[in-house]
């Protein structure tokens, strides 16, 4: 079997079971890649790498991140900087309330066959507008409505919660993509059953700035 993307003008193929390039970094230096980096921006050390024209040349003949993220498109949740990375590190995907309709899914495939990330982080946030909107329920205009039915079975589990149930349907939204992820074959959960792709949740603290696991 033959599978043929075609993205940014380029075509990749993948023949027979779905094989990403072999990457150097595994799911667990991958992640703690991602916390060494956070570690630095919460202290304002940040290295800021991979941004040099030289780095954007090399990158110009192909692209091999080591994680992908799919966060919220919040504009206080910059996967990049609140890792502490650069050019061609990360192959970020953002939505509000960091769901996973078919589209995102696609792009998390496209990455995982294709570019050989061994590391897919689920990134919720404090405080999420989307997450919020869904516990309030309520009239949507628009596509927003959409949007807010795949937050919907966190924000049910949530309510009657009495301490925070906002960050109580946050953390549940967030192992709910998870579980979703895991579980959508047959390319991702191809990879998570042999072992090579490794999926994490996490919450990003806009107060602190710090990130961490959603256990």
């Amino acid at each position: 079997m033959r599978i043929l993307f075609l993205i940014g003008g380029s075509v990749a193929l993948v023949w027979g079971q779905y094989a990403a390039p072999a990457a150097s970094v595994g799911p667990d230096e991958a992640w703690r890649n991602l916390l060494e980096g956070n570690s630095r921006y919460l202290s304002g050390t940040g290295r800021h790498p991979n941004q040099s024209p030289a780095k954007r040349t090399e990158l110009a003949k192909g692209q091999h991140p080591f994680a992908v993220i799919l966060s919220c498109a919040d504009s206080r949740v910059p996967p990049e900087v609140i890792f502490d990375q650069g050019l061609g590190d990360l192959f970020t995907v953002r939505v509000a309330g960091n769901v996973a309709p078919d589209d995102m899914v696609g792009s998390i495939e496209f990455a995982v066959a294709n570019l050989g990330p061994k590391l897919i982080v689920v990134l919720g946030h404090e405080r999420c507008g989307a997450v919020d909107a869904a516990l309030k329920g309520g009239p949507a205009e628009g596509h927003l409505g959409v949007l807010l039915d795949r937050i919907k079975p966190a924000a049910d589990a949530a309510k009657g919660q009495k301490d925070d149930p906002l960050d109580f349907a946050i953390r549940a939204n967030v192992k709910n993509v998870v579980k979703q992820l895991e579980s959508t074959g047959p390319i991702i959960s191809g990879f998570v059953a042999k072992g090579t792709v490794k999926i994490v949740g996490a919450r990003y603290d806009l107060d602190t700035g710090k990130v961490e696991v959603v256990q």
